[in-house]
């Protein structure tokens, strides 16, 4: 039908149109140092549904860090639901119960609901166990929790969608531009030195 269109968060291969979204391997590429200089060599990746591109893009760039680590991503380190808080503690629950003494999740819900696990497992966070979030959204800053912020005060829908979007129907952008924000690992209070 030749309508502008934007998508936010991610592209899709085979359709030629713009997207705006977060650079997700950067936000694992981040986080995920971050933990390693801590110590932690058995780190759980608490991801969305594994069909979710965002999500797939973390977890592609955390095997091909982790790999060149020299601390390789195991299949029980690994974990996809939805993005809520039961989700989270849920998924929390099965990484710490197979080791895991950090946790990056895909999101801040997902996040607060490993807190939650690792508070009803008896384990302190940051001194037990680490978690870091993603979207540094309003919640994290109450709880003092770590996390990778998107694209900021715009996730596709702010300006810089709306140009993108305004660009194409002006005629002056090609339908097919992906613009990737570079996150940034916020520290609040969630992740410390891996537990002797």
């Amino acid at each position: 039908m030749n309508l502008p269109t934007v998508l936010v968060n991610a592209r899709i291969p085979r359709l030629a149109f713009a997207t705006v979204s977060t650079d997700d391997g950067a936000a694992a590429e981040q986080a995920l140092p971050h933990l390693h200089q801590l110590g932690h060599r058995r780190i759980g990746m608490l991801m969305g549904p594994a069909d979710h591109i965002p999500s797939q893009r973390k977890l592609a760039a955390a095997r091909a860090l982790l790999e060149r680590l020299g601390t390789p991503l195991s299949d029980e380190m690994i974990v996809n639901g939805l993005y809520s808080l039961e989700s989270g503690q849920a998924g929390g629950s099965r990484l710490f119960g197979n080791g895991a003494t950090a946790v990056v999740c895909a999101s801040d819900p997902l996040a607060l609901g490993a807190v939650r696990a690792a508070r009803r497992a008896g384990l302190r966070v940051p001194q037990d166990v680490s978690v870091v979030g993603f979207d540094d959204s309003a919640l994290m800053s109450l709880h003092r929790a770590a996390s990778d912020d998107g694209p900021p005060a715009d996730r596709g829908d702010g300006p810089d969608g709306h140009r993108a979007l305004l660009s194409q129907i002006a005629g002056t952008a090609a339908g097919g531009d992906e613009l990737l924000f570079e996150p940034e690992l916020v520290l609040r209070g969630s992740t410390g030195p891996v537990a002797a």
